[in-house]
């Protein structure tokens, strides 16, 4: 289970919309190189993914020859939108209200149910009651718990009541274990 910082999470996710991994991985260090701090650890380089200070001057296109295609708007949109505490992080963070800290979430560019849901669940807030779902989250459920035919009539609703009243508190460990149970099964 992830614990990484909010800030990198948040826009970690935004990158990964209607994206592969290989990709998401290529954006996320030319986005470090370009514009995060260099390290030298055992003799090796490294960079660090950039804060919001280190991107605030960033335009459109410079995130375009990125290689993120039409996320760069997002990813301009929600830095902004950091910058100027429209949403405070910080605050985020001291909020114990998960469903405030959604609402806050999905008012940042790019973000919606699902990638606020992960937000939550694989970032610093470590909100483990929460159970992102997709694809593969509504399959298992489908056919561990709801069986219906066709899986694509199962919704968001009937899942959560169900990770709710069987996982509770721990709703987000479940989903991992479920994800990963079902993509390898």
């Amino acid at each position: 289970m992830l614990n990484q910082d909010l800030w990198e999470t948040i826009i970690s996710f935004i990158i990964s919309a209607n994206n592969n991994i290989p990709r998401i991985k290529g954006i996320i260090e030319r986005l470090s190189k370009k514009y995060g701090s260099k390290i030298i650890w055992r003799g090796k380089e490294y960079y660090t993914f950039p804060t919001p200070e280190q991107l605030k001057n960033v335009t459109i296109e410079e995130y375009r020859s990125l290689g993120l295609g039409f996320r760069d708007k997002r990813l301009y949109e929600t830095t902004k939108m950091i910058i100027q505490k429209q949403v405070d992080l910080e605050k985020m963070k001291q909020n114990p209200n998960t469903f405030e800290v959604r609402e806050q979430l999905l008012s940042l560019s790019g973000v919606g149910t699902k990638v606020a849901d992960c937000i939550l669940l694989f970032s610093t807030l470590k909100r483990l009651e929460v159970f992102p779902i997709d694809v593969w989250v509504r399959r298992v459920m489908n056919d561990l718990y709801i069986k219906k035919d066709d899986e694509t009539k199962v919704s968001k609703k009937q899942i959560e009541a169900i990770a709710t009243e069987k996982f509770g508190d721990l709703a987000g460990l479940a989903q991992q274990y479920l994800f990963y149970w079902r993509r390898e099964n």
